[in-house]
């Protein structure tokens, strides 16, 4: 079988845009690189579910914002339409179809910021929260919002801020607009990049870019609350060098979670219990490469691909899913500055 996975990445180098790749889960490995949408420093990508409109991060000389693209008959993209309303390019995009509203998240503004897709396909921004705060790391001086994307069941928009250790939950109206309905303060010094859900929609999982922690969550879905479960490490004792968490997936039945370092460079796997309440330290598993910034596991839940912004690379790994161990299967598949590996 082939699998289409969609690249995104940075632009200051090789890399002129968006990219795709084949995943041939037959002959275990990735082929046929090819550029799809130009595009300055697609850091990000999200795709409607017929994966007909591509949305992605942008950059422009103002500052940034997104563009969408439209599939064609060679299977590459053609520009829909871009707004650029942001002092920086963001970090992350969601997009929620049912409500043709788009959420991005701006590290270095400290914002997250709502765009309504018209009916013609341009974008109007409805709405920007503006967080304030610090913590005790040196790089959380001010906000740094990481994340922005909808609950599972879509009622809340959740919003990781690296600057102020916290997770807001916000509610979204039709036309976009957000009000804040729960705040959760995790760690200290823990950073929080991003968070994924158990299918049971009970228990998150967050990543602490700067404290190199998970911490479980337990979930309530009525109020969009959470409160803390464990908190546990993805970097072995023995590693006392820099380490930067970066991504954070879930397996489809729930089973395991992974989460790749940059610095250790290494992707953490963990064993998760029944009730997703508890994570165990399953094996390091080096990716490979330099920086391993993002990585997904593939449709069929077979495969993990691992992408390097600074070793251009990208890494296959197959996994058991059963013990959820990896199997390195190819490595060194060029991919210059890759930092989001989506389907």
């Amino acid at each position: 079988m082939e699998q289409v996975l969609y690249l995104g990445s940075y632009t200051k180098r090789e890399s002129k845009g968006v990219h795709q790749i084949i995943l041939d889960t037959d002959k275990k490995e990735l082929r046929d690189y090819r550029l799809i949408a130009e595009v300055d420093s697609p850091t990000y990508l999200d795709l409607s579910a017929d994966k007909g409109t591509l949305y992605s991060i942008s950059k422009t000389d103002e500052g940034g914002g997104i563009t969408s693209f439209k599939k064609n008959e060679n299977g590459t993209y053609d520009k829909v339409a871009e707004i650029s309303a942001e002092g920086s390019a963001p970090c992350y995009i969601h997009y929620d179809e049912d409500k043709k509203l788009i959420f991005t998240a701006n590290y270095h503004g400290g914002y997250l910021t709502v765009y309504k897709e018209n009916a013609d396909g341009s974008f109007t921004m409805s709405d920007r929260a503006q967080h304030e705060g610090s913590s005790i790391h040196e790089n959380q001086t001010i906000p740094h919002v990481h994340y922005s994307a909808l609950s599972p069941d879509k009622k809340f928009l959740l919003a990781c801020d690296l600057g102020t250790d916290e997770v807001y939950t916000y509610t979204v109206s039709d036309e976009g607009k957000l009000t804040e309905a729960a705040r959760y303060k995790a760690t200290p010094g823990t950073g929080p990049r991003h968070l994924v859900f158990h299918p049971n929609g009970k228990v998150a999982y967050l990543f602490g870019e700067l404290s190199s922690d998970v911490e479980v969550l337990a979930y309530e879905a009525a109020t969009g609350t959470f409160s803390l479960l464990q908190v546990i490490t993805t970097i072995p004792a023995e590693h006392t060098g820099f380490n930067g968490g970066a991504a954070i997936r879930i397996s489809a039945d729930g089973k395991f979670v992974y989460a790749s370092n940059r610095g250790h460079d290494s992707l953490v796997v963990y064993a998760v219990s029944e009730d997703g309440e508890t994570l165990s330290l399953v094996e390091y598993v080096p990716t490979e490469g330099n920086t391993p910034r993002d990585f997904n596991l593939d449709p069929s839940g077979q495969f993990v691909i691992v992408a390097h912004q600074d070793s251009d690379n990208l890494t296959l790994f197959e996994r058991d899913a059963t013990t959820g161990k990896l199997t390195l299967v190819q490595k060194d598949v060029y991919a210059p500055e890759c930092v989001c590996v989506f389907y």
